[in-house]
């Protein structure tokens, strides 16, 4: 089954002005998150989703398609949804969403996502250990699995709420990490969905998916992991990680 890759870019973030402009190793985030998923091998096929004129040519200047998507969108889901609709698209069935802002998204984030959605879960996404000293952060976003890795709930709060931390005998907070694969029918099923108040109180699309009832089949990584870039102490947390290793990630 061939697999459509899309990065939504949003020119209009509110807590990092013009994001995925802003430079990564001397190189705009959203090229560096592009050149990332395309090393991983994982898709048939790459396009970034955008808003922006600006953030179109950028893109195509740097070697990648993108496409110009409407100015209305509310969410990077309704964004790759648009894509996933175009007839130069149709005839991809899996497509993942790696968002815009996840230069550092390891390969089996990827790979794992896909595989929930292949082993029958609506939509397939990943998630890495969380320490609980980073479990309060709100741009963390942390979710809670049932028995069979299916997501219980997504949250900015730290959840599970630990009442006896003495009685915890490991880490129990799992942090989101910012990529979705769907069938064609899951996706275009959530972006018709009506707004839910869970979704707009925590301000996370994929609660609205899973309070009508789509399931969510999480990949579980076995390491911490960089988060995605949401505010200018995360770009310079990541442009310090990229010196170091120049570039390159596990």
């Amino acid at each position: 089954m061939p697999v459509l890759g899309v990065i939504p870019a949003r020119l209009g973030s509110t807590r990092l002005p013009s994001k995925p402009l802003q430079p990564l190793g001397g190189v705009p985030l959203v090229v560096r998150v592009a050149e990332r998923v395309s090393a991983l091998g994982c898709m048939d096929r790459l396009v970034v989703a955008t808003d922006s004129p600006q953030i179109l040519d950028v893109v195509e200047r740097a070697g990648f398609s993108a496409v110009l998507t409407s100015d209305a969108h509310e969410t990077g889901t309704e964004r790759v949804a648009e894509v996933a609709g175009r007839r130069e698209y149709a005839g991809f069935d899996l497509i993942v969403n790696v968002q815009g802002d996840e230069p550092f998204i390891p390969r089996e984030a990827v790979t794992g996502a896909i595989a929930r959605v292949r082993g029958g879960d609506d939509v397939g996404t990943a998630a890495a250990p969380l320490a609980s000293a980073d479990a309060a952060d709100p741009a963390r976003v942390k979710v809670v699995l049932d028995a069979a890795g299916r997501a219980l709930y997504f949250s900015r709060a730290a959840i599970p709420f630990i009442r006896d931390p003495d009685g915890v005998d490991r880490e129990l907070y799992w942090q989101h990490l910012g990529v979705y694969a769907f069938r064609r029918a899951a996706l275009m099923r959530w972006v018709a969905l009506a707004p839910t108040p869970l979704e707009a109180a925590e301000r996370l699309e994929q609660l609205r998916a899973l309070q009508h009832g789509i399931t969510f089949g999480i990949a579980l990584l076995d390491a911490p992991v960089l988060p995605g870039i949401d505010t200018p102490g995360d770009l310079e947390r990541a442009e310090g990680y990229w010196q170091e290793t120049q570039g390159v990630s596990t």
